[in-house]
């Protein structure tokens, strides 16, 4: 059996391939190395994979994740281990699965953009150019949690216009006390900021601040990262991530403004995945 992974920072999309080729599909949180260690890891997949499957049948594991650097993958495989215990187990960037989903064998420009950001030139085979996205804390523009940052921040400062900030308070009941608190003192505070896009997205069309925050995260995206591409106007933007699915038509006019045209939008690389380890095999 075939069991393939691609966690974001928020939520991981399994599907486990049979031998007869049948296939199951499911869901839970996201695992991160960079924010949870391999004992936190384990204690969440054995209490959210699905019951009835004998998972000591897996033969190969094929884990692409957010945060899934070289000095990580020994946290991400000794949690893995002690569910998979007979199988041979594979650790990728998350990166890698969105290039190969997106653009399989064909070389070309893809990008992240979820919780995290994340950005690559593919040959057709590995990632060639990377810059980094230096994570939550000093980067990952464009991402959920820098846009959810950018709006908790301006609600703490008071910049929001006040019909905003009051609907925000009706709505949610945070001071920016405990928003700092939260931020600052509890666990997975990315999850926490990037949480609030949903929010915003909601309340596009009730005021021009929303999209506002949006078009500027996007610009921060290519003028920070995407611009630092040799000639990266030549590519087609290519991108994962529920960021740009469910800010699309944003993304879109702000990949215009930097003089690349769009190319595939998904909102999760498993289909492509599948296809590929399928011709893999």
């Amino acid at each position: 059996m075939l069991l393939i992974a691609d966690s974001g920072s928020t939520k991981t999309d399994w599907c486990l391939i049979e031998n007869s080729g049948n296939e199951i599909s499911f869901s839970t949180e996201g695992y991160n190395p960079c924010y949870m260690n391999s004992k936190e890891i384990e204690t969440s997949l054995r209490k959210n994979l699905p019951a009835g499957y004998e998972w000591n049948k897996v033969e190969k594991v094929h884990f692409y994740g957010a945060g899934c650097y070289d000095d990580k993958f020994p946290v991400m495989t000794d949690a893995l281990k002690q569910l998979f215990v007979n199988a041979d187990i594979e650790i990728a960037m998350d990166l890698l699965a969105s290039a190969r989903a997106l653009l399989g064998d064909s070389p070309g420009f893809a990008a992240i953009l979820g919780t995290g950001t994340n950005s690559c030139l593919y040959d057709g085979k590995e990632i060639s150019m990377n810059i980094d996205s230096m994570g939550f804390i000093m980067g990952d523009e464009g991402s959920g949690a820098y846009i959810g940052k950018r709006f908790l921040g301006d609600y703490i400062r008071g910049y929001m216009p006040a019909e905003i900030k009051n609907r925000f308070w009706n709505d949610y009941r945070l001071t920016p006390d405990e928003l700092i608190d939260q931020i600052y003192t509890k666990p997975l505070a990315n999850r926490f900021c990037s949480g609030f896009c949903k929010y915003i997205h909601d309340n596009l069309s009730n005021h021009e601040y929303y999209t506002q925050i949006v078009k500027d995260a996007f610009r921060d995206f290519f003028r920070n990262i995407v611009c630092g591409y040799p000639e990266y106007e030549t590519y087609s933007f290519n991108c994962v991530g529920s960021i740009a699915f469910h800010f699309h038509d944003i993304l879109e006019n702000i990949a215009s403004e930097f003089g690349m045209n769009m190319g595939t939008i998904l909102s999760c690389p498993m289909e492509g995945l599948k296809k590929y380890h399928s011709m893999e095999s």
